[in-house]
C-alpha cells in the first residue's frame, strides 16, 4: 500500500483485522512453518550436494587408479609387438634401449622396471621364468635369475596373461628388492604380458602356450603409484582404503590413508577392475563437507521476517522482495554446480564432443578437442574423419545401435591438425533431442613410440644399416621369393674386417666405431639400388646383391674389397689401412635354407682368412668346408646349449696319497653336454669348434656361475667341500673382465676365495706370460688359489716356474701313465714333484688308472691324485633328478 493513499473509510476493516493478534498469531506461524519449509529444501539440497561431490569424487577413483595401470600394459604392448616382429637380438643393451625409449618411469609414479622372464625347464622338470633382463639394471640386479615360479602372486597373473593375451595385474606382494625397508615401502605388484615366438598374433590358447617365449612384466610400487594417481580432490577431500579382493588376508591392502571410520554409512563403495583382478575402494569424507551458512542465514532471515511479519503486518512487500533474492541465490547455486560439472569435462585429458543428431554437427567440443582440433563447432561430426567412409559409417553405426566403440581412425581439421585417435560414438539425450557423444583418447604419440621401436629393432644403432635380425629375415624371403617363382640368382656376401682388432686395442673402441661408420658409408657408395648391405656384429658385415649371375657376383665382391682396402683412417695422428675377407655364395639352385647359406658364407669368408686376408673367396663344396661345417654346427649347438641350459658338470674328486694326509674333500670340475636328444656328449667332441668360434669365454663363465651359486650342493659332502677347481681357457684369459666378474660371483654367493682353485694349462700360460701373471696375482691376492694344468705337456722349460705365481701343479697324464715302465717318466715326475715342494706348491698326478702307479706316486712324494682308479667322474649333486642320478660316465 502506497503512504499517499487515501485511509480507508466506514467499512474499510481489513487495516484492523490484520492488526488484530490472532491474525498476527496466524501469520507467525504461518512464516515459521514457512522458514521450517525451505530451511529442510536447502538442508536436503546441500546435503544432495555433498552426497554427489562424494559420488562424483568416487567414482573418478577408479578410473585415476586404472590410468598407469593401463599405462603400463600399454608400454608392455609396444615391446611385445617388436618381439612378434622378430626384428632385434634381445639383449641387455637393446633391452635397456627400449626401456629408455618407453620412458615409463616418466608417466607411471611408483614404476621400478620393465623386465623380461625368459621360459625354460628346470632340473626337476618344472617350468621356470628366469628373469634374463631388467631395466633399469642398477638397484635390480638381485633379480636377474630370479625365477617367477617362485612367487605365487605373479605366477598366476602370468598364467592369465598368457592365455588370454591381455594385461594380467598381480596381488599385492613384497617386491624383492625393496625388504627391509619402511613397512609398506617394498609393497608392489606388477603387470604383465606374454612374449611369443616371432610371427602372428597367435588366437588360440592352444597356440599361445606352445609359441610362449615368456613374460613381460612392469613393477610398480604401490604407495607412490596409488598416492599420485588420487593426487587433488580426492585425497584432498577423502579418505580412501583399497583392498584386493582375490589376494591373501596378508597382502590384501593395497592403500590405507587413514583407519575406517565408526560408521559404516559413510562409506562410499566402487570397485576397480583390471587385468584380472578386482580392488574394493572404500571412501569417506575426511571432515564434514558442505556449506551451511545459507541454511542459517534461511533459519535466522525467515524467523526474523516472520516476527516482523506479524509485528507488522504493512511489511508484506519487504517479504516478496526477500523471496524473490532468496530464489535467485537459489538459481545461482544451482548455476554453479552445473559449472562445476562443466569444469570437470573442460579438464579431461580426452577430446570429448558433442553433435546434434538431427543434422550430424558439433555444439559442444571440451577444451582437449578444441586445442587438437580448434574451432569445430558448427562442423559435421564426420567430416572429422580422414576417411569419409569411416566417418558416415561411424554415425550411422550410432544411430542404428547406440553405439561405435574402441575404434582406430585418423582425425583432421584444417593442414596443422592431425591425429591418431582411439574413438567411441554413443547416444544420448539432452533437454529431450538426441546427440551423439564422441570420446577419443590421441594414439599418435603410441603409433610414433611403436614406429620407432620398430625401426631401432630392425637396424644397427652405430652406423643406421641393417642388423643381423632383419638382414637374416631379408635373405629368408629371398629365398621364399626364389622358391616360388623362380626369380634370378641373387649373391650372399659375408665380409669380415682383417685386423680390426688391433685398432681397438691401440686407440680404443671409439676409434674402432669411427672406423665402422666411415666403412659403412664407403660400401654403400659402392654398391647397387636394390641391394641390401647390413651390419652383423662387430666387424662383420653382410650384403645380398640381387639379379646377379657368378661373374657379377664376383666383380661386385671384389669392388668392395677394393673400396675397404682403399679406405684410409686417421685417428689421433695415426693412420690406418683396412683390409676384409670376403665369403661368398652364389644363390642360384633351388632348396637352399638360411642356416645352409650362413654356413657356406662363413666358411669361404674363413677359407679367405686362412688363405692370407684380403681376398674373396667363393664357397665350393669340398673335404675341408665340409669339416668346417661339422665343427659350426657343434658350435651351434653348444650356443642352443647354452641358451637352454643344458650344460652339465661332473666332479672328480682329487685325493690326498700320504697316508697321514687329513681327509678332506677336494673336487676337480668337468663340462658336460646334454644333446637335443638327451644323450650326454663329452667335451673332446665340442670344444675345438668352441675354441674355434669364441665361445669358450661363455661356457667358461656359465661353469663359474652356476659352481659358485651351487656351491653347497655340488658334492654329497655339502658345506664340508674344501676345494673346487675349475678349468679356464686362453680365450678367457684375454679378457680383460674375467677377473672381475670372478671375485663378484665369489662375493655375490659368499663363497671363501680360499675354496675355489683356477686351473691354467701349461701352454696358455707360456702363450701370454705376462698377462696371466697380472691375472693370476690378482686373485691370488682375493684368496683363490691357482693350479697349473698339464704341466709337462708343452714341452715348457722348468724355468717358467719361476715366475708363475702357483699354489699347485698338475704333471701332465702322459708321464703318469708311462711310470710304471718308462725310467725318464719317473725322472720327470720326481724333478717336478722337488721343484714345486721347493717353491711352496702342492703336487698332483693326473690319469691315475691302477693301484700300482699309486704306489709309485707315494714314493716320489706327490702330494694327491686324481683318475678312475681313485674316483669315477660323478654328476654333481644339484644336477641328479629327484631318484638319484647313477655316476656320469
Amino acid at each position: 500500500m502506497r503512504d499517499d493513499a487515501p485511509a480507508p473509510r466506514g467499512g474499510d476493516m481489513p487495516r484492523y483485522i490484520f492488526a488484530t493478534p490472532l491474525w498476527a498469531l496466524l501469520v507467525l506461524v504461518t512464516g515459521l512453518a514457512l522458514t521450517a519449509w525451505m530451511a529442510l529444501g536447502e538442508w536436503r539440497g546441500e546435503r544432495d550436494r555433498v552426497q554427489a561431490l562424494q559420488r562424483s569424487l568416487a567414482d573418478a577413483a577408479p578410473a585415476r587408479l586404472r590410468e598407469p595401470l593401463a599405462g603400463a600394459a600399454l608400454g608392455l604392448r609396444a615391446m611385445q609387438t617388436v618381439l612378434l616382429a622378430g626384428t632385434a637380438q634381445l639383449d641387455q643393451h637393446t633391452f635397456d634401449s627400449y626401456q629408455r625409449n618407453l620412458r615409463s618411469q616418466e608417466w607411471i609414479h611408483g614404476y621400478v622396471l620393465i623386465a623380461f622372464a625368459q621360459r625354460g625347464v628346470g632340473v626337476d622338470g618344472q617350468v621356470t621364468y628366469r628373469y634374463q633382463y631388467v631395466a633399469p639394471l642398477q638397484g635390480n640386479e638381485v633379480l636377474v635369475g630370479f625365477d617367477v615360479a617362485r612367487q605365487p602372486e605373479n605366477m598366476e597373473a602370468l598364467r592369465r596373461a598368457r592365455d588370454a593375451d591381455t594385461a594380467a595385474m598381480s596381488a599385492p606382494f613384497p617386491l624383492l628388492q625393496f625388504r627391509g625397508q619402511r613397512p609398506a615401502g617394498d609393497m608392489g605388484l606388477t603387470v604383465r604380458l606374454p612374449a611369443y615366438t616371432p610371427g602372428a598374433m597367435p588366437t588360440t590358447v592352444e597356440e599361445r602356450r606352445a609359441r610362449e617365449l615368456g613374460a613381460l612384466a612392469v613393477s610398480v610400487r604401490l604407495e607412490p603409484m596409488v598416492r599420485q594417481a588420487l593426487y587433488g580432490r580426492i585425497l584432498d577431500h577423502m579418505d580412501v582404503e583399497i583392498r584386493d579382493l582375490g589376494a591373501l588376508p596378508a597382502h590384501a591392502r593395497v592403500f590405507a590413508s587413514a583407519p575406517l571410520p565408526a560408521d559404516p554409512a559413510a562409506l562410499q563403495l566402487r570397485r576397480m577392475e583390471f587385468g584380472g583382478r578386482t580392488w574394493e575402494l572404500r571412501l569417506w569424507p575426511r571432515a564434514a563437507m558442505g556449506e551451511w551458512a545459507q541454511l542459517r542465514l534461511i533459519v535466522i532471515g525467515g524467523s526474523s521476517i516472520s516476527v516482523l511479519l506479524a509485528l507488522f503486518l504493512w511489511s508484506q512487500a519487504t517479504v516478496h522482495r526477500r523471496a524473490l533474492e532468496l530464489a535467485r541465490r537459489m538459481s545461482a547455486r544451482f548455476g554453479e554446480s552445473e559449472a562445476r560439472f562443466q569444469a570437470l569435462n573442460e579438464m579431461l585429458p580426452a577430446l570429448v564432443l558433442v553433435a546434434d543428431a538431427r543434422d550430424g554437427r558439433i555444439t559442444y567440443a571440451n577444451r582437449a578437442a578444441r586445442s587438437q582440433l580448434g574451432n569445430v563447432a558448427g562442423t559435421p561430426l564426420e567430416d572429422l574423419f580422414a576417411d569419409a567412409v569411416q566417418g558416415r559409417e561411424a554415425v550411422a553405426a550410432t544411430l542404428g545401435v547406440g553405439t561405435w566403440s574402441s575404434q582406430e581412425a585418423f582425425v583432421v581439421r584444417g593442414a596443422d591438425a592431425a591425429l591418431w585417435v582411439n574413438a567411441s560414438l554413443a547416444m544420448l539425450e539432452m533437454d529431450h533431442v538426441p546427440h551423439l557423444l564422441m570420446v577419443a583418447g590421441d594414439t599418435s604419440a603410441q603409433r610414433e613410440m611403436t614406429e620407432r621401436l620398430r625401426y631401432q629393432a630392425a637396424h644397427d644403432e652405430l652406423t643406421g644399416l641393417c642388423n643381423r635380425r632383419e638382414f637374416e629375415r631379408c635373405l629368408r624371403q629371398a629365398l621364399l621369393d626364389r622358391d616360388a617363382a623362380g626369380v634370378a640368382s641373387f649373391a650372399l656376401m659375408y665380409i669380415d674386417l682383417d685386423q680390426f682388432k688391433l685398432i681397438n686395442d691401440l686407440s680404443g673402441h671409439t676409434a674402432g666405431d669411427q672406423l665402422l661408420v666411415q666403412l659403412s658409408q664407403a660400401m654403400r657408395r659402392h654398391i647397387r639400388d636394390g641391394d641390401l648391405l647390413a651390419r652383423l656384429g662387430g666387424d662383420e658385415f653382410g650384403l645380398l646383391a640381387f639379379g646377379v649371375d657368378q661373374a657379377q657376383a664376383d666383380r661386385l665382391a671384389e669392388q668392395v674389397r677394393a673400396c675397404i682396402e682403399r679406405s684410409t683412417f686417421c685417428w689421433l695422428g695415426r693412420s690406418y689401412t683396412v683390409s676384409a675377407s670376403i665369403g661368398l655364395v652364389l644363390v642360384d639352385q633351388p632348396g637352399c635354407t638360411l642356416k645352409d647359406l650362413l654356413a657356406w658364407a662363413d666358411t669361404a669368408c674363413y677359407q679367405a682368412k686362412e688363405d692370407g686376408r684380403n681376398r674373396v673367396r667363393v664357397y665350393r663344396d669340398d673335404a675341408d668346408a665340409t669339416r668346417r661345417m661339422g665343427e659350426m654346427e657343434w658350435a651351434s649347438q653348444l650356443r642352443r646349449a647354452l641358451e637352454q641350459d643344458r650344460l652339465l658338470l661332473d666332479y672328480q674328486e682329487i685325493v690326498p696319497l700320504s697316508a697321514g694326509a687329513e681327509p678332506v674333500t677336494r673336487v676337480e670340475l668337468l663340462l658336460r653336454m646334454r644333446a637335443d636328444d638327451g644323450s650326454v656328449i663329452a667335451p673332446g667332441v665340442f670344444m675345438v669348434a668352441a675354441e674355434r668360434y669364441g665361445l669358450m669365454p661363455a661356457v667358461d663363465r656359465w661353469v663359474i656361475r652356476t659352481a659358485l651359486a651351487n656351491f653347497n650342493t655340488l658334492h654329497p659332502c655339502g658345506g664340508r667341500l674344501q676345494s673346487c677347481a675349475i678349468n679356464l681357457s686362453g680365450a678367457s684369459l684375454e679378457d680383460e673382465g674375467l677377473a672381475d666378474f670372478i671375485l663378484d660371483s665369489i662375493a655375490r654367493n659368499g663363497v671363501p676365495p680360499q675354496r675355489l682353485c683356477l686351473e691354467i694349462t701349461e701352454t696358455v700360460a707360456v702363450r701370454d706370460l705376462l698377462r696371466v701373471v697380472r691375472v693370476i696375482e690378482r686373485l691370488r691376492a682375493a684368496g683363490c688359489r691357482i693350479a697349473l694344468d698339464d704341466f709337462g705337456a708343452g714341452m715348457a722349460s722348468f724355468g717358467y716356474l719361476k715366475n708363475l705365481p702357483v699354489d699347485v701343479i698338475k704333471i701332465d697324464g702322459s708321464f703318469v701313465r708311462d711310470l710304471g715302465h718308462d725310467p725318464m717318466s719317473r725322472t720327470i715326475i720326481d724333478a717336478v714333484t722337488r721343484i714345486g715342494h721347493q717353491r711352496g706348491a702342492k703336487v698332483v698326478a693326473e690319469w691315475v688308472d691302477d693301484l700300482d702307479t699309486l704306489d709309485l706316486l707315494r714314493e716320489l712324494g706327490v702330494d694327491s691324485a686324481q683318475g678312475f682308479a681313485l674316483h669315477r667322474p660323478e654328476r654333481v649333486l644339484f644336477q641328479r633328478d629327484n631318484t638319484g642320478q647313477p655316476p656320469a660316465r
